[in-house]
């Protein structure tokens, strides 16, 4: 049977979910054990803001960073995935599969006690299965932050808007 045409097990598929609930669990409330946890060792990570890094150290680092050099925006997010495609693939022999799938980032701002959404997008991942166990290989995160960062199949009919004006100065206050 080719790539194209199997199908990963109920079970395999029920693995992978719950590994994108470990990682979630994981990064949103700073457990640097259980969001370790789901990568291979060799793993890397391509995050939006901070680029690729590979290996736990250095994914260890980065996810240190956002937890306390950009606590303010970090702290009381819940990072949510859905809509899963999953394809079994096999790398160098080993038994992977590419998932891709749509996130929203929702977060709690703990100052107005407010909820809003932070972030939307796709990820386009590689899970790997290491002694039975499903674990990310490869985590790319592609943030819909511009225009073109959203992967459109379709003929793209919108005509681009005005360009962002420059900030200006607020004119002074006449004297009262």
């Amino acid at each position: 049977m080719s790539e194209a045409t199997r199908k990963l097990s109920t079970e395999d598929r029920l693995e992978i979910q719950e590994l994108y609930a470990k990682y979630s669990w994981g990064i949103d409330l700073a457990d640097a054990e259980l969001a370790l946890s789901v990568f291979a060792d060799d793993a890397w990570f391509d995050h939006l803001w901070q680029g690729r890094v590979q290996g736990h150290a250095a994914i260890r680092k980065n996810l240190e960073e956002l937890w306390y050099n950009r606590q303010h925006w970090w702290y009381g997010r819940q990072h949510l995935f859905n809509h899963f495609i999953m394809t079994p693939t096999s790398d160098a022999g080993e038994e992977t599969a590419r998932v891709r799938c749509f996130f929203q980032i929702i977060q709690f701002n703990v100052e107005y006690r407010t909820n809003f959404v932070f972030g939307i997008g796709t990820r386009d991942d590689v899970c790997v299965k290491r002694n039975g166990m499903w674990l990310f290989k490869q985590l790319y995160i592609n943030a819909w932050s511009t225009r073109e960062a959203v992967p459109w199949q379709g003929e793209n009919l919108l005509t681009p808007g005005p360009a962002p004006r420059p900030q200006t100065a607020a004119p002074p206050r006449a004297a009262e």
